[in-house]
């Protein structure tokens, strides 16, 4: 039930699960950039500092997803949003994604960013890119072969975006 799940700003203390869920959804090399065999440390270095915004999707003390926002370019690209998302392959389909999705879009707006844009979804992952698109994002590029996917070899990639305020 989603309504028990409650997302709030990751602590020094959630590292260990943020990692946990963070290897267990690289592994499989059909989603993320991120090595497969990355360490704790690289991937920390990736989700969790201070350029990140980072937040966790809880139920009791268990971290079920996390999520980061962040610039997708520094100075003068810094007004448009980069984020992404992980939930732990045990809590997948509950709509743990689809809540954090919406979360960070509002704390996107919050944080003052006027667009939001995601750089590399792997076009093969049908899921995120269905709820992208329910959530109002437009594949506004493809990067042909862009992703060397685990299983499948090179895959296309897209650039979706949406506008988050007028400007």
């Amino acid at each position: 039930n989603s309504m028990s799940i409650e997302i709030r700003k990751a602590q020094t203390d959630d590292h260990l699960q943020i990692w946990e869920i963070f290897r267990d959804v690289i592994k499989s090399g059909d989603t993320y950039v991120f090595s497969p065999d990355s360490t704790q440390e690289q991937g920390l270095q990736n989700w969790v500092g201070p350029k990140f915004h980072t937040y966790v999707a809880c139920e009791s003390n268990s971290i079920l997803g996390t999520y980061i926002i962040k610039q997708n370019q520094p100075d003068l690209g810094s007004h448009v949003a980069n984020a992404s998302y992980m939930v732990a392959p045990k809590a997948q389909g509950k709509g743990i994604g689809k809540l954090m999705a919406q979360h960070s879009l509002e704390v996107a707006k919050r944080l003052g960013f006027k667009a939001m844009q995601f750089n590399i979804v792997v076009s093969t992952n049908e899921i995120a890119v269905n709820l992208w698109k329910k959530l109002g994002f437009e594949i506004i590029g493809t990067i042909p072969k862009g992703f060397n996917h685990k299983d499948l070899g090179y895959v296309d990639a897209y650039i979706m975006y949406q506008k988050l305020m007028d400007f």
